[in-house]
């Protein structure tokens, strides 16, 4: 497993026992460096002193909070550290909530939690009776400088943490509501249909970045000295007509499907033709 990112007790009523937390997912992209334009020579950023007009290196720089223009109050990690609440060290859960209550824009970050030595009965206690009614935690912990509300939730084979947003940090959207009463049975008739045609089993390792891959592509084609290929574009128009646009999608599905059905029959007549020969040589 990955590094530690947290280590302290997990507490529920008077249990408490030792966890830890790694980081269950990071976002990837290819990163770029600057460079001079007229040398292709790398640029490198240089920490400035306005007052005294000249480059400082890093270990001259404190944190300073600015609690009016231009007057500073410095900080300092240990000071930081002394006013940590309790929640550094010991994350409580609060309450238990039906998971289907908790609404996935709140998710933030998210996290393995897993048991650290002695841990492992309460871990799989709690994890097992979460599991089997259906409840997910809501905790706080503090790290990184701040205090999160999080949500505890059993996974396939272990617990998963999410850092949450708080409700002012979610936007309102007072005008992101649908409006379904215009719709007519033979539209939702259809709109089901197509998405029946569509389902299939939830496979993340099908979907990859496409845009990540085009500029890897690209990358290697410079360093090869290759032109840049173009990405054709794709033309999109607009729908006129709701119901011959899901007419012609299912349409564009069935010819598929068609051939998927003619092919089990077929398979299925030369498996019987192979098991006859074999019987007739075996005779």
């Amino acid at each position: 497993m990955a590094s530690s990112v947290w280590k302290g007790h997990l507490a529920f009523g008077l249990v408490s026992f030792p966890v830890h937390l790694a980081v269950a997912a990071r976002s990837e992209s290819i990163s770029f460096n600057q460079l001079h334009k007229t040398d292709g020579s790398r640029i490198k950023l240089v920490t400035f002193c306005q007052k005294e007009d000249k480059p400082i290196p890093r270990n001259e720089i404190v944190k300073g909070y600015e609690y009016e223009k231009d007057h500073y109050v410095v900080i300092d990690d240990e000071e930081i550290k002394k006013v940590a609440p309790k929640t550094a060290k010991v994350m409580e859960i609060l309450e238990f909530v039906k998971g289907d209550a908790v609404d996935p824009v709140y998710l933030e970050s998210s996290y393995y939690l897993a048991p650290q030595e002695g841990g492992e009965k309460p871990y799989a206690l709690l994890f097992e009776a979460m599991r089997e009614s259906g409840y997910y935690g809501i905790a706080k912990i503090a790290m990184h400088n701040r205090e999160h509300i999080v949500v505890l939730r059993p996974a396939k084979t272990g617990m998963m943490l999410h850092t949450m947003y708080y409700r002012s940090e979610v936007r309102a959207a007072d005008e992101f509501h649908t409006d379904a009463s215009s719709l007519k049975e033979k539209e939702l008739g259809l709109a089901r249909m197509l998405i029946e045609s569509l389902a299939g089993e939830f496979e993340p390792e099908k979907y990859h970045d496409t845009y990540r891959a085009n500029l890897e592509k690209m990358i290697q084609a410079k360093i090869e000295g290759h032109a840049v290929v173009e990405t054709p574009a794709t033309h999109i128009a607009p729908v006129i007509d709701i119901m011959e646009a899901l007419r012609k999608s299912l349409e564009a599905k069935k010819p598929v499907q068609r051939e998927e059905e003619q092919a089990e029959p077929v398979a299925a007549a030369k498996k019987r033709s192979g098991q006859k020969r074999a019987s007739r040589s075996s005779a």
